[in-house]
């Protein structure tokens, strides 16, 4: 068979983003941790492009802002037509800008579909892969649901790294998700080992003060809506 591309053949799929990457036995591809120092701050993708803008519309085109970018936020809000996904060249002008990133934290609710959930884990490794490929400094979120997606939830991640995870929405929050929570944390750390885990929300739980008390380094970072929070406060 030959291998030559078909004539008016579009990658649709994004598989120039996994060029030269090596697979987990589920086909996720490996995103190697690029980051080599721990973030300073950590802004969301609509902070980020907000940023952007102010800067574009002033002719800064060669800003640098020391923040890392993530993607704890509502998946309509950088997924779809527009989004990173689709519009990854427009993305990628961002995010030279930041420190580094969080790999994007497509959702893998508990009511999707597998194929889905499967899906959008691939999409983060690849994601992040190909960021790396191009210079930013990447740092893997993890994301899990209920105990069956154990079997590829956390494949494409190095072990003994730094890993990220967003407590800014239910879980562990919310009483009824923080078992599956703290479960698949539990998981998390024995498959992966990790020696700092970035918190993108709050971490005061006891499942954090136990995994310090193992010598892992826990660090926490407000979200968007706490800082806006705090800020409110402050103006009282």
């Amino acid at each position: 068979m030959s291998n030559e591309t078909r004539k008016g053949c579009k990658d649709v799929w994004n598989a120039f983003m996994c060029d030269g990457a090596v697979f987990a036995h589920s086909d996720i591809p490996h995103c190697p941790t690029t980051a080599t120092e721990l973030p300073k701050s950590i802004i969301n993708w609509e902070e980020a492009k907000a940023i952007y803008k102010k800067h574009r519309i002033k002719g800064e085109t060669d800003f640098y802002n020391d923040s890392y970018v993530c993607w704890y936020i509502d998946d309509y809000k950088f997924d779809g037509p527009r989004g990173i996904w689709h519009d990854s060249n427009f993305a990628l002008k961002v995010l030279y800008h930041f420190a580094g990133v969080i790999t994007p934290d497509f959702s893998t609710y508990q009511d999707f579909p597998e194929p889905l959930k499967i899906y959008n884990t691939y999409r983060m490794r690849a994601y992040g892969y190909w960021l790396g490929r191009n210079g930013i400094n990447v740092i893997n979120n993890v994301r899990w649901g209920t105990p069956e997606t154990y079997r590829y939830c956390f494949d494409g991640i190095p072990e003994n790294s730094i890993v990220a995870i967003g407590t800014c929405g239910g879980s562990p929050r919310k009483l009824i998700d923080r078992k599956r929570f703290e479960g698949g944390l539990d998981e998390m750390v024995k498959r992966l080992n990790p020696h700092t885990i970035i918190v993108y929300g709050s971490a005061k739980y006891d499942c954090f003060n136990k995994l310090k008390e193992q010598g892992i380094n826990i660090i926490d970072f407000p979200s968007q809506t706490a800082k806006a929070f705090e800020g409110r406060k402050s103006d009282e």
